[in-house]
Order: structure tokens, then C-alpha cells, then sequence
């Protein structure tokens, strides 16, 4: 988040990317990840990861997790 704030995407996206590799069960960085993707442009990798968030959640029993990222799915269409 840090990385996001300050202002350094890449940066954002390399330790994004290494947190999921390492915890794919930490609902909440699948929806930081894509809010990234979306702020980027990359439409397309944050619906990708935003489906990947919803297994997960679903997988952790975490309805309300589940519910916010559909709700950035449907939004991105």
C-alpha cells in the first residue's frame, strides 16, 4: 500500500504479486491488488485477480470480502 500511496505502481505490483505467490488465502490484498489494476488501466488483470479473490474467500468463508469484491467486478462489467 505504501508503494501505491507514494506514488510507485511497479513497485506496488512486484510486492502485490509476491504477497499472493506467498499467502494466497489474504483476502484483502485481492482487492488492493486490483483497485491498483484498475487505477492503471489494466482493466483486464483486475477482473482476473478480483475472481481469483472471490475463490478465496469463498475458500476462507469470508462473505463480506466476497461481497466487496463482486461489487468491484460488477463495476468494472
Amino acid at each position: 500500500m505504501e508503494c501505491m500511496n507514494s506514488g510507485d505502481p511497479a513497485a506496488a505490483d512486484t510486492h502485490f504479486r509476491a504477497l499472493l505467490e506467498r499467502n494466497a488465502d489474504y483476502v484483502p490484498a485481492y482487492l488492493m491488488y486490483a483497485q491498483l489494476l484498475t487505477r492503471e488501466s489494466r482493466t483486464a488483470e483486475a477482473r482476473q485477480i478480483l475472481s481469483n479473490g472471490i475463490a478465496a474467500a469463498v475458500r476462507k468463508g469470508n462473505q463480506h470480502a466476497r461481497s466487496e469484491l463482486e461489487a468491484l467486478l460488477t463495476e468494472l462489467g
